[in-house]
């Protein structure tokens, strides 16, 4: 089930925090709940990318996004992500969580967001393409940043790594294979 208790809780939370710039570090604290742990007593994977909704959406919250996303009536999608696993995450573990956008091109805006245990370790990583959509389709990163008061900015270098995944992931067949396997 949806932790929508939890996402509610995280938009009170960070209801009165200060604005933050469009690239801004939204940090957020929670807690792995025995609802969140697999088999192994530890915080299942597909959890984690539930989690992160709790940080990402208050971030656009911060950022002016979630205003201009119900004056456009646009949406925002998750059109991409590929994470990175180090350390475990159990049950009762506080977490602290990064979230940020890192860059846009011509059509998606990238974020990254990470989990860090209070040992100091990264728990895990994640990389996410995101695209806002309206009736048209894909709305350009330049229209969402107009409507966000940022008419013109410019996009900050994209990392080295993220431009590798870009490619990889054009590199990628679609539709997937789907032939038979072979005994």
């Amino acid at each position: 089930m949806y932790p929508v208790i939890r996402l509610f809780w995280q938009l009170w939370r960070h209801r009165n925090d200060p604005p933050l710039p469009v690239t801004g570090t939204h940090v957020s604290h929670h807690t792995c709940l025995p609802w969140d742990i697999d088999l192994w007593r530890e915080l299942n994977n597909g959890r984690t990318l539930t989690l992160y909704d709790l940080g990402r959406i208050p971030l656009a919250g911060r950022v002016g996004l979630i205003a201009v996303l119900r004056r456009e009536r646009w949406g925002l999608t998750m059109a991409g992500a590929s994470v990175r696993y180090r350390r475990r995450v159990r049950m009762f573990d506080r977490i602290e969580m990064r979230s940020r956008l890192l860059s846009w091109d011509a059509r998606f805006m990238y974020l990254e967001q990470s989990m860090w245990r209070r040992d100091g370790e990264c728990a895990n990583h994640i990389l996410y393409r995101a695209a806002m959509t309206g009736r048209e389709g894909i709305v350009p990163p330049a229209d969402v940043l107009d409507a966000l008061g940022h008419p013109g900015l410019a996009a900050p270098p994209l990392p080295g790594w993220v431009r590798a995944w870009i490619e990889a992931d054009a590199a990628r067949p679609w539709p997937p294979m789907q032939d038979p396997i072979e005994e």
